[in-house]
């Protein structure tokens, strides 16, 4: 195993609480390395979210090494060899070195070991079988460097093996090229997924979701799409995936024209679809959307307010009131991808940059009012209210009390009680 390079410098590698976590494993003559995306994004220049670290300690033997330290650890898949270590509010996800003896899909039979390379063997992609000692020294024992270098997202070994110890690694494998990767997928890999797709049929629907809601944020999303969609898996996860050109216009307007930082899975996944209502709850039910989610796929693709780039600000500040703010700029977002990003940009542009600055006018029209013009108590009110609101939006939402008045008592006039 070489180890003839250093990470460069890290805030992470260098935190107070990095530092004791692996002094705190190998205490007692034990191994620590960092793993898999600490060290393959640093490496990139990435940003860095989760430490993962690898030991050759049991996992008992690392809990105990841990708690001694006092470092607070939660046996998150202590049975696989599996502990979280929590330390000043940072968790670090620790795992003894293992090798599979026999797999069942999702979940493999275990044995511990302390040989690094065996270790390496088991895990997914060359660029994930990175580790690191906790003074930044690599360890390569896989060539994951130079597919790294190179933009190459590759399974270690036998492609067909790797897919059938977890089908959902297919997805990953579209994933981490939408991410990491470049130019032409791996050939080796691509086949193998598309050879395999059928085994997806395993996966549940949540795991399913997080990995294309993971996928569909990079920002070479569409092309991992399309590559999905031509090998035949985006049909066994996404069927429902029609409009490929809407979502593709979608992510270049975010990207190059937007710039947008935190694009929202819902939105992209909402422009590659063109469902109805039947449709976005049968989807919502297989792949286990949240409430919040379903609610937003389903309002952004069944609402039917008039949205084109040439609304007035008139008809912009009726829309936004009567949509709310998040539906307006869906819609929005769903119109101008229909285009060609490029065509109408400014309108578009301006209609967004108008929503973001509106702020939701109240009705001044209370009670009170409502009782001094004849109304009675009961739902009469809440009837009489929505009509004069209705007056008063068409009205660009006057603020001319004199004339809520006005329209209020000629409600109340053309109502018999």
């Amino acid at each position: 195993m070489s180890a003839d390079k250093k990470l460069a410098n890290q805030i992470w590698l260098k935190a107070a609480e990095t530092r004791a976590v692996m002094e705190a494993l190998e205490a007692e003559g034990g191994t620590a390395r960092f793993v898999g995306g600490c060290v393959r994004n640093s490496l990139l220049g990435e940003p860095v979210t989760d430490v993962d670290i690898a030991t050759t300690e049991t996992p008992d033997r690392a809990q105990a090494l841990l708690e001694a330290k006092g470092i607070k650890v939660i046996p998150t898949g202590i049975e696989h060899g599996t502990v979280t270590a929590v330390a000043e509010g940072r968790h670090f996800e620790i795992t003894t070195l293992r090798v599979d003896v026999a797999t069942h899909g999702r979940h493999a039979d275990v044995e511990f070991t302390e040989d690094w390379v065996e270790d390496a063997k088991r895990r997914d992609f060359t660029m994930n079988a990175l580790y690191a000692d906790k003074d930044g020294t690599l360890h390569d024992p896989l060539g994951g460097q130079d597919d790294l270098q190179a933009r190459l997202v590759r399974f270690i070994g036998d492609p067909r093996e790797r897919i059938r110890e977890d089908y959902l690694r297919i997805l990953r494998f579209f994933r981490f090229h939408a991410w990491y990767g470049k130019g032409e997928p791996d050939a080796a890999s691509l086949k193998a997924c598309a050879d395999e797709k059928e085994g997806m049929k395993q996966l549940s629907g949540e795991r399913i979701r997080v990995e294309l809601f993971k996928t569909l944020t990079a920002d070479e999303a569409p092309a991992a799409f399309r590559q999905m969609a031509a090998s035949g898996v985006l049909t066994e996860v996404l069927p429902e995936a029609s409009k490929l050109d809407r979502f593709e216009n979608l992510v270049r307007i975010e990207r190059d024209q937007l710039f947008t930082a935190d694009p929202s899975p819902v939105l992209r996944l909402g422009a590659m679809l063109d469902l109805d209502k039947a449709g976005v709850d049968a989807l919502a039910d297989r792949l286990k959307f949240s409430n919040k989610d379903r609610e937003r796929l389903t309002a952004m693709l069944t609402d039917t307010t008039k949205i084109v780039c040439y609304l007035s600000m008139r008809e912009v500040r009726r829309a936004l009131y009567n949509m709310g703010l998040e539906l307006f700029k869906n819609r929005v977002m769903l119109g101008w991808a229909s285009e060609k990003p490029d065509h109408n940009a400014f309108q578009w542009r301006a209609m967004l940059a108008m929503a973001d600055s509106w702020e939701k006018p109240q009705l001044p029209l209370d009670g009170a009012m409502m009782k001094a013009a004849g109304v009675p108590e009961g739902p009469e009110m809440g009837r009489v209210y929505r009509e004069v609101e209705e007056w008063w939006v068409d009205s660009d939402f006057t603020d001319d009390e004199f004339s809520i008045i006005e329209r209020l008592k000629a409600v109340v006039q053309a109502t018999i009680y």
